[in-house]
């Protein structure tokens, strides 16, 4: 049964997260590219740099373009904080809390929201740490509960989401934003999904036996779905075939990162996007890794930190990075699915 929880927008004079405009200053940048495919250059030109938007939080998450509002937006997961990025205002916050709005104090260390997307009416979509749900947003101000429940047992704490073009919803599921994470006692379900919400409401358990199943995209044609492993042992990303009625089969490794996975490269598969032609654009070990259909990787966006997630913005031509307490953003060659 839908909910609704009430919310407070956070006012725009919190000096402590205010710049300017874009500065005319040299551009702050984060580490380099590296270059292991000739086709690489056509997708992340030769002179792209990885530039620095706003820093200093907690850790950055779940960046996510308005085409309506022309602004991108990103979780603050530790502060429980939405905030926005504008070419020409800089950055302000958007909403607090976005992801725990309990009346006692929240014990862990990611209370706040994670994933976003638009739906098909440009309403924003969160996966919701503390309030352990998918949410959405509604114009007067006001989270409505998607979903938060499989067979009556809470779900563990909503981390990545994928809207399929008739209104399916495909999330993950594992429990990062659990108190004790994977230990906490408060678990109702042993497993770490990967579901799908339908427009009626119904929750179908798609995938259980992923340890730690973190980013999911869908492939242009909606024929793919992709699914990220946060989990050292088994650093991977899975692709499943969608089927008619909108389950998946013949789960299958698509990348394998880890031999990947070492103190020189911090950071584990995460958030994950595609591009119109299909090629993926994956967080992982050492920053962002560009892959063709065909698993075959290309290249790399060294960060040199752990490294969350990416979304295509702007003309759909720039891809935002969130690399542990920093915004960047980098411009390529091609542009997301979608645009």
């Amino acid at each position: 049964m839908k909910r609704q929880v009430a919310f407070l927008l956070v006012g725009l004079s919190q000096a402590s997260l205010a710049v300017g405009a874009e500065p005319t200053a040299p551009k702050k940048t984060l580490g380099a590219i590296e270059r292991k495919d000739p086709r690489f250059d056509a997708l992340v030109p030769k002179d792209a740099v990885l530039e620095v938007l706003a820093e200093g939080f907690a850790w950055t998450e779940g960046p996510v373009w308005d085409k309506k509002g022309g602004r991108v937006l990103f979780s603050d997961i530790p502060a429980n904080a939405i905030n926005e990025w504008t070419a020409a205002g800089g950055l302000k916050p958007f909403l607090k809390p976005s992801g725990y709005s309990g009346s006692a104090p929240f014990t862990g260390r990611e209370p706040g929201s994670n994933g976003l997307a638009f739906d098909a009416e440009g309403r924003l979509v969160l996966c919701q740490h503390g309030n352990r749900q998918l949410a959405r947003l509604e114009k007067d101000g006001r989270f409505t509960t998607l979903a938060d429940r499989y067979q009556g047992k809470r779900l563990n704490s909503p981390n990545d989401l994928a809207f399929r073009s008739n209104g399916d919803v495909y999330f993950t599921d594992p429990a990062y934003g659990l108190p004790k994470t994977f230990e906490d006692p408060g678990r109702e379900l042993t497993w770490a999904g990967v579901y799908r919400l339908a427009k009626d409401g119904k929750v179908t358990l798609l995938v259980q036996d992923l340890k730690a199943p973190n980013g999911v995209a869908l492939s242009p044609d909606e024929m793919t779905l992709y699914v990220a492993q946060s989990d050292p042992g088994r650093a991977v990303v899975m692709a499943y075939d969608v089927q008619a009625d909108g389950t998946v089969k013949n789960g299958r490794v698509s990348i394998d990162m880890t031999p990947w996975v070492s103190k020189d490269r911090p950071g584990l598969p995460d958030g994950l996007k595609v591009d119109r032609a299909g090629n993926l654009f994956v967080t992982g070990p050492g920053g962002v890794h560009v892959f063709t259909p065909k698993a075959e990787h290309l290249g790399t966006i060294a960060t040199g930190v752990p490294t969350a997630n990416c979304a295509f913005g702007e003309d759909g031509s720039t891809l935002f990075v969130t690399a542990n307490t920093t915004l960047c953003r980098i411009r390529l060659s091609t542009k997301g699915a979608g645009f």
